[in-house]
């Protein structure tokens, strides 16, 4: 296992450890964090320390990842949506309620189980579990997602991805009655130091910037488009949260009395555009909106 070594700075003074490596790794979840220190695989100044040991200031903590043990995913034959596909890449509309690959705790019914049962040419860079996964959406968000068949596309497409020149934009129905006809939110994201199924708006963590636009507002909702130029986990849902306007029917980051009945929030990947790795041409793609977002919009017009 290859050792890391990280000096604390100002930042992540009096922080526990386990939330300052659950920061670090924000696709670990804090119990595997804390079973990795539980398991003496972490030291602080050459000491084995627990979790809740409070950091100070140019602390040297080591630490290390065992290899995680992977899985076979099983392909299983589910309807796609297939937006566009060729020996390089697949773009599809991804389906509300569909997680995009198996975790622990999910092995079947994913985004991944179904792109098995279709083709068998994707890329391994991620691995069993992720084959093909350049980016993800959450489970309760649809839309237009990138899969690469080959690692030549994977590599291309995840160097879009860092230098911000992929297209994301996203429609979303937020909370309230949104002022300013278009903003910028520009708030670091990192794991929630105490609830480890959210993230939150923290100092030292992840660069995370999203640029928003008013397309219409209703009596009490405002329709807006979101340009992502970072990709972060749940970024949408937590920045337009931090400044007020939570999206509808989120039920992590959202208001806890939901006036409609949905499956959850109210977010669409509408647009995706991109360099296709082998011609080098830019390709856009939109993704209808969901019957359950144009019918919730159409309503909200009436009123």
């Amino acid at each position: 296992m290859e050792k890391n070594q990280l000096q604390i700075e100002e930042a992540f003074v009096g922080v526990r450890l386990d939330t300052f490596l659950s920061t670090y790794y924000q696709d670990k979840s804090r119990s595997y964090i804390q079973g990795i220190i539980e398991d003496s695989n972490v030291e602080v100044n050459g000491r084995i320390k627990k979790s809740n040991y409070k950091l100070k200031l140019n602390d040297l903590v080591e630490f290390s990842i065992p290899q995680a043990v992977e899985m076979n995913v099983l392909a299983e034959k589910m309807q796609l949506d297939i937006l566009f596909e060729d020996s390089d890449v697949i773009v599809v509309n991804k389906a509300q309620g569909m997680v995009v690959h198996p975790a622990p705790g999910v092995q079947s019914g994913t985004l991944v189980n179904a792109l098995l049962a279709h083709c068998k040419d994707l890329s391994g860079i991620n691995g069993v579990m992720r084959p093909g996964i350049v980016h993800r959406i959450d489970k309760d968000t649809t839309g237009a997602l990138i899969v690469a068949k080959n690692d030549l596309a994977h590599n291309k497409l995840a160097e879009q991805l860092k230098a911000h020149t992929m297209t994301r934009e996203y429609l979303a129905l937020v909370e309230g009655i949104i002022k300013d006809e278009e903003g910028t939110i520009d708030e670091p994201l990192g794991r929630h130091p105490s609830q480890r199924i959210k993230i939150a708006i923290l100092k030292g963590g992840r660069n995370a910037i999203t640029h928003y636009k008013v397309i219409e507002r209703y009596k009490e909702y405002t329709l807006i488009k979101c340009i992502l130029e970072t990709g972060r986990t749940h970024q949408i849902r937590v920045h337009m949260a931090h400044i007020g306007h939570p999206l509808v029917g989120d039920p992590v980051y959202g208001f806890k009395k939901q006036k409609f009945s949905l499956k959850g929030q109210v977010l669409h990947a509408q647009k995706l555009g991109f360099i296709h790795p082998t011609s080098g041409e830019y390709m856009e793609f939109s993704a209808p909106i969901p019957s359950y977002f144009s019918i919730l919009i159409n309503n909200l017009k009436k009123c």
